[in-house]
């Protein structure tokens, strides 16, 4: 028997790798696929289906995992069938952590971007993979790997490979931070950093202040961890400083986690006094500041400031490094900058998490950043990328409706979009799914997933021609709802 599945039936609100499990699995139990049954391959399902391989390699993968199919090299996969249950008992349940429940609902929460060929992508903060440099490289790897030999490949030092944090520390010198490499832990990517130094400060029960809209993985990273968020509203100059002053000043709340430059998801960037405002609170109440400055390599407008490692004299910042933005996620190279004691609970809390990261890929990073290669595709980068974001902004201008209002980075993927009143992001997005083109909806960056008006659009995988006409699409998409009478716009004042 032949699975029968099309695309038509993947309408649900689960990721759609899920309900493409779920749908064989329950053709498996009608007895419409049997025991020995051969499935599709994953080329020829994805191509039925219209989605990526991937996404049906991911749900292979899960019937796998619970022993209803088995993948035979060179054969194919094919069905198990159900396991015989034997004697008629009560079927054991085994109940999940508190902390992995929260992360089930809130991975069930996320946005499903099943979206067949020819969809723009105005989604992900993912950098465009055609311009990544491969062939420099790997030649940095092959020098990495003559020079140092063996020892690259057992188990390092947690603080990560002392020549890349070495040239860390000069690059962070020119900034104005005044770091050795003794102040450095490197970790998998900027992901990692917030979990650890999350978990530097909080403990289960206690609250980080975050802001809101925020990045959504530091939610996920809050509930992981048994954490609460205490939202402070973001203005068009940055964080509620006043709303800021009362969430530190509450006993329970022990650090704040920021963006201050190209904020995920709005883009903005904080002047300068905010962010010595911002330092002066924290200080007041002896609150740690989490920086995440994961795009920070990214500039291509405006005047650079200094970070908040730079202005801090108290010691009460740990600044986040991340290389998934600027050069590419595979690498999975970031960097902790601390002081002191700060510097020795990270080292602690990294070697329990996972004895190390890739030595072979940091000390490739290293002799990539000395050799010149980094920052002549930086250089590359940036000019792609303004060029990409006044595309976008021009785009906006033109196919939006009034009412509408949009920030204008000076670096970074991102730029937030709000629409006029009563517009709501779940059903626009939902709506922009069927036109093709894959936006990112502001409800998801709030920590309570309230109804926002918001988008996240990013300029970090589509040219110039495919950001005018996603925006095409989206804007489309908008009149079609005015005109159905679904929204009455009113004039929004554009953000500073």
């Amino acid at each position: 028997m032949a699975l029968e599945l099309a695309a038509e039936q993947l309408a649900g609100g689960a990721p759609v790798y899920q309900q493409i499990a779920h749908a064989i699995r329950a053709q498996v139990a009608s007895g419409a696929l049997a025991a020995g049954d051969r499935l599709p391959t994953i080329r020829a399902l994805a191509q039925r289906l219209a989605v990526n391989r991937d996404t049906v390699a991911a749900a292979y993968e899960a019937l796998a995992a619970d022993g209803l199919v088995d993948a035979q090299v060179g054969r194919g996969t094919f069905v198990r069938g159900l396991r015989p249950r034997g004697r008629a008992t009560a079927p054991v349940t085994l109940s999940l952590s508190a902390g992995a429940e929260r992360l089930v609902a809130l991975d069930r929460a996320r946005v499903a971007y099943g979206a067949g060929r020819g969809a723009i992508p105005l989604h992900a903060l993912v950098p465009d993979a055609s311009h990544f440099p491969v062939a420099a490289f790997r030649r940095s790897l092959a020098r990495a790997l003559d020079e140092a030999g063996a020892p690259l490949l057992s188990y390092g030092d947690p603080q990560g490979f002392l020549g890349l944090r070495e040239v860390l520390a000069e690059r962070l010198r020119a900034a104005g931070i005044l770091a050795g490499p003794e102040s450095l832990v490197l970790c998998q990517g900027a992901s990692q950093g917030i979990a650890l130094a999350l978990r530097l400060f909080a403990d289960v029960g206690e609250a980080v202040a975050v802001e809101e809209p925020t990045y959504q993985n530091a939610l996920a990273a809050l509930a992981a961890l048994g954490l609460r968020a205490a939202p402070v509203p973001m203005t068009p100059a940055g964080a509620d400083l006043d709303a800021l002053d009362r969430v530190l000043a509450r006993p329970e709340v022990r650090a704040l986690y920021t963006i201050p430059t190209f904020h995920n998801p709005l883009g903005t960037s904080t002047g300068l006094e905010h962010r010595r405002e911002l330092l002066a609170i924290a200080a007041r109440y002896g609150k740690a500041v989490i920086e995440d400055a994961y795009e920070m390599d990214l500039r291509y407008a405006g005047r650079a400031l200094p970070t908040l490692a730079a202005l801090d004299e108290d010691g009460l910042v740990v600044q986040l490094l991340s290389f998934s933005k600027s050069l590419f996620p595979g690498v999975r190279a970031g960097a902790m900058v601390a002081r002191g004691r700060h510097v020795e609970a990270l080292l602690a809390l990294r070697h329990a998490a996972d004895l190390g990261g890739s030595l072979p890929l940091q000390a490739a990073l290293a002799d990539f950043l000395r050799s010149g290669a980094y920052d002549r595709h930086l250089a590359a980068q940036r000019k792609r990328l303004r060029a990409r974001r006044d595309a976008l902004l021009a785009a906006l201008a033109r196919e939006l409706p009034e009412g509408s209002s949009w920030t204008e980075p000076e670096g970074g993927f991102q730029v937030w979009l709000e629409l006029p009143e009563p517009f709501d992001s779940r059903e626009v997005h939902a709506d922009a799914l069927r036109a093709g083109v894959l936006v990112a909806p502001g409800f998801q960056f709030h920590h309570d997933g309230r109804p926002s008006r918001g988008f996240r659009l990013s300029i970090a995988q589509a040219d110039e021609d495919a950001i005018r006409e996603g925006v095409a699409r989206l804007g489309r998409v908008v009149r079609e709802r005015i005109q159905a009478g679904a929204a009455q716009p009113r004039r929004a004042p554009i953000p500073a």
